[in-house]
């Protein structure tokens, strides 16, 4: 395994979960830090990598992301690079969880990995509801669990119902969580600690639930 993965977690964990991050924040940056630390506390083994474009940025000029279905060759990488040993669950924030969701299916159908994890899915642009980016998720047969904030500019509660999705996807909704789960604690009366243990215990119950 290389130095490109950040490591929490026991060695001995049943399930190991690798994440990629969202568009325009690293694999360390606040929000990816705390749902792994979360993950990790409820006996996960939780690996996080980078897409190139976002390592460059560490050693240069800011590039911006590029097409999320362009990743999909770098996400197979990780994988392979990886070498979990036993049942894998992909994932990942935003556009990370996105392109994860794009590979699933053939990995799932390989015998691959048992999951996919999507911590705050981008069901669409901000402000643009109609650019649904759900099309794949009609189809999907790999067990899925999206953890979603209710106030989530990408999909909220209110829009995500009326999609067309795979039954094998299950929603977890997090009251007044918005893009990174957090919430207004003075709204909701929780906390951001509060919706990452509730997060990582329902992802602890599915993963129980997989067939491996």
């Amino acid at each position: 395994m290389s130095d490109r993965f950040l490591l929490q977690g026991p060695r001995n964990a049943r399930f190991t979960i690798l994440l990629a991050h969202g568009a325009g924040a690293p694999m360390d940056s606040g929000s990816m830090t705390a749902a792994a630390e979360a993950l990790a506390g409820v006996g996960f083994r939780v690996a996080r990598f980078e897409f190139a474009y976002m390592a460059a940025r560490r050693t240069g000029g800011r590039k911006p992301p590029p097409r999320a279905e362009t990743l999909n060759p770098e996400y197979e990488a990780a994988i392979a690079e990886l070498e979990a040993g036993g049942p894998l669950i992909i994932g990942g924030k935003s556009m990370g969880g996105r392109v994860a969701s794009m590979v699933a299916d053939d990995l799932h159908g390989r015998g691959k990995i048992a999951g996919l994890l999507c911590l705050g899915y981008p069901f669409h642009p901000p402000g643009q509801p109609t650019k649904l980016r759900t099309g794949h998720l009609k189809g999907l047969t790999t067990p899925a669990l999206i953890c979603q904030g209710t106030r989530d500019e990408f999909g909220t509660r209110d829009e995500v119902p009326g999609y067309d999705l795979s039954d094998r996807i299950e929603i977890l909704w997090l009251e007044d969580g918005d893009h990174d789960l957090k919430p207004r604690k003075t709204i909701s009366g929780f906390s951001a600690a509060d919706h990452l243990a509730t997060m990582a215990k329902a992802a602890k119950a599915w993963a129980e639930r997989l067939p491996v």
